[in-house]
């Protein structure tokens, strides 16, 4: 990201076992007035998982104006005939400093705030593969300082849990994550660590 930016990102990814290529894919970027972060998981594994996922974050990457719910519906519409995908989507509006997440099938986010509650937002059940599906889009206030941990199924609950997760420095989580992790992953494993800054945290930190 720039030096003007309101957000610090950090990644982690690897395939499952005895696979090259990871079928998860993801996206992110910020402009002046938003930021938005993609993670979308093809379903099975290999080369037919990594297309499906592919075509949803270039889809993502051409609108980015769109918001979560229309992302969603043009995703789901281009699908038709393909591989079906699990997607999560965040978006955080820096004019009306709301972030708005939605996830269809096994994609999950977490927030932590400042004062170290963690949320954990239940995905929309199913998968996107062309067909009309009713989802929900979750909404709350943004806070400078929080963190969003956005993660495929690969990632397992009890590492969750643990305390790096409250570490205000992204790349510290996603470092202390692949240390602590199993280091065969049993499938596709991406975790996406997000904290928003904001103007008046680049000068307290």
């Amino acid at each position: 990201m720039n030096g003007n930016s309101k957000v610090e990102v950090s990644v982690f990814q690897k395939a499952k076992k005895g696979n090259y290529l990871c079928g998860d894919s993801y996206f992110y970027t910020e402009t002046e007035n938003e930021f938005v972060c993609a993670l979308a998981d093809g379903l099975g594994s290999g080369e037919f998982a990594k297309e499906s996922s592919q075509i949803v974050i270039n889809i993502i990457r051409d609108n980015i104006g769109a918001t979560v719910e229309e992302l969603v519906k043009i995703c789901n519409a281009r699908l038709m005939g393909k591989r079906g995908v699990v997607l999560g989507i965040l978006r955080m509006d820096y004019r009306t400093k709301i972030s708005a997440f939605s996830s269809i099938g096994n994609i999950g986010i977490m927030s932590i705030t400042t004062d170290r509650k963690k949320k954990r937002n239940i995905p929309n059940a199913g998968y996107l593969a062309g067909y009309h599906r009713p989802f929900k889009v979750m909404t709350q206030k943004l806070e400078p300082g929080m963190t969003f941990v956005i993660f495929s199924d690969g990632v397992l609950d009890k590492e969750l849990s643990q305390h790096f997760f409250m570490n205000k420095d992204v790349r510290c989580i996603t470092k202390a994550y692949e240390q602590t992790s199993d280091k065969i992953r049993m499938d596709d494993t991406t975790l996406i660590a997000v904290r928003y800054i904001a103007e008046k945290q680049l000068l307290a930190d």
